[in-house]
C-alpha cells in the first residue's frame, strides 16, 4: 500500500528540552539533515474533544513531535491545541499522511493544503475532487512521489516519506531517479509484529522506521503490557524504550494525561533486558494487528 507521508516543521533544529531518555537518542538525523524527535504523540483514534487536551499535555511534558493524518479527522483540533499551547510553531515537528484517494498527482497539493489550513492559517487554493482509489499508483507510486517532491521544492514541506511499504515496494520506488530520498517509512511495529527483516533492511539502507501501534493494536495493548519480559518496570516505558533502542522512531498514542507523560520518560534498557525482550519478540509467529484489505473489499493484500 502506498501512503506517502509528509511533515512540516518551521525549523530543523533539535529541541534541547527533553533530557529524560537517559542513554537513548532524543532525535534521529534524516537525509535532509533535519533532526526528527524519536518519540511522538500519535493521535490516531483520538476522539473529538480528547485530542486537543492530549496534544497540550504532550507539549507541556516535552513532546515536540505530533503524528497525525488527514484520515484521522482531527487535524484542526491538533492545530488549535498547538496554537493555544504557547509552544513556538518552529519548535514542533508535525507529521501528516496523504490518504489513498489523493494519490493522483493533481490531488496531492490540494490535500496537503487542506491539512496545512487545519494545522495553521494558510491561503488554500480551491480543492480538486479526490481521485478514485488507483491500484496502479499503489503499485507504482513514482508519479505521486514526483508531485510530493514538488511540494518540497515549493517549501510547503521539509521532508517526505512513505508508510506501510515492505522491502519490495521500497525497492520499486527507489529504483526511480528520485530527487528526494524517502525520509522515513511508517509501519506497524510492536512486540507481536517486530518487523525483524524490514528493520535489518532499513538499517542497511539508512531508511528510518517509524513504529505505529508500538504497544500493539487496540486489541493487544493489554497483552503487550503483560508480557513477562516487560513487567519488571512500567511496561509501556519498557516497550517504548525497546523501540527507540532498536533504532526506530516511536508513535505511542494516548489521551490519558498520566500515560502521555509516562510515555516520554524513557531510559536505555540494560543489554540483558533488551536482548531478552528482543528474543521473546522474535520467538513467536509475527502477527499484524490491523489489515483493512477485506474491509475495503479488495481481492488482494495491501501489505504484500
Amino acid at each position: 500500500m502506498s501512503l506517502p507521508l509528509y511533515n512540516y516543521n518551521d525549523s530543523d533544529k533539535a529541541d534541547p528540552e527533553v533530557t529524560e531518555y537517559r542513554g537513548l537518542p532524543t532525535h534521529y538525523t534524516l537525509p535532509s539533515g533535519a533532526q526528527i524527535p524519536s518519540v511522538a504523540l500519535g493521535v490516531w483514534q483520538a476522539q473529538k474533544g480528547e485530542v486537543g487536551a492530549a496534544v497540550k499535555t504532550a507539549l507541556d511534558a516535552g513532546y515536540r513531535h505530533i503524528d497525525g493524518a488527514w484520515a484521522y479527522r482531527n487535524e484542526k483540533e491538533v492545530g488549535d491545541a498547538l496554537k493555544e499551547s504557547g509552544v513556538k510553531r518552529e519548535d514542533v515537528w508535525l507529521t501528516s499522511k496523504l490518504w489513498n484517494t489523493f494519490h493522483a498527482p493533481e490531488d496531492v497539493e490540494p490535500a496537503l493544503d487542506e491539512s496545512l489550513k487545519k494545522f495553521r492559517p494558510l491561503a488554500v487554493p480551491k480543492n480538486g475532487t479526490p481521485a478514485n482509489y488507483d491500484k496502479d499508483l499503489t503499485e507504482n507510486p513514482y508519479p505521486t512521489w514526483q508531485k510530493l517532491e514538488e511540494m518540497v521544492e515549493k517549501g510547503k514541506v521539509k521532508n517526505i516519506g512513505i508508510s506501510n511499504f515492505n522491502i519490495r515496494r521500497i525497492q520499486n520506488l527507489t529504483a526511480n531517479p528520485l530527487k528526494v530520498q524517502p525520509a522515513v517509512n511508517q509501519v506497524e511495529i510492536n512486540f507481536w509484529f517486530p518487523q525483524v527483516e524490514l528493520l535489518e533492511f532499513s538499517k542497511k539502507t539508512g531508511l528510518l522506521l517509524e513504529a505505529y501501534s508500538p504497544l500493539g493494536s487496540t486489541q493487544r495493548v493489554k497483552d503487550s503490557l503483560n508480557v513477562p519480559e516487560v513487567t519488571q518496570m512500567t511496561p509501556a516505558q519498557v516497550l517504548i524504550s525497546w523501540h527507540v533502542q532498536r533504532g526506530t522512531i516511536t508513535l505511542p498514542k494516548s489521551v490519558t494525561p498520566s500515560r502521555v507523560i509516562e510515555n516520554i520518560h524513557l531510559k536505555k534498557l540494560p543489554d540483558a533486558t533488551f536482548d531478552k525482550i528482543e528474543a521473546a519478540a522474535r520467538a513467536h509467529k509475527p502477527e499484524r494487528g490491523l489489515n483493512p484489505s477485506k474491509a475495503w473489499g479488495l481481492d488482494w493484500d495491501i501489505f504484500e
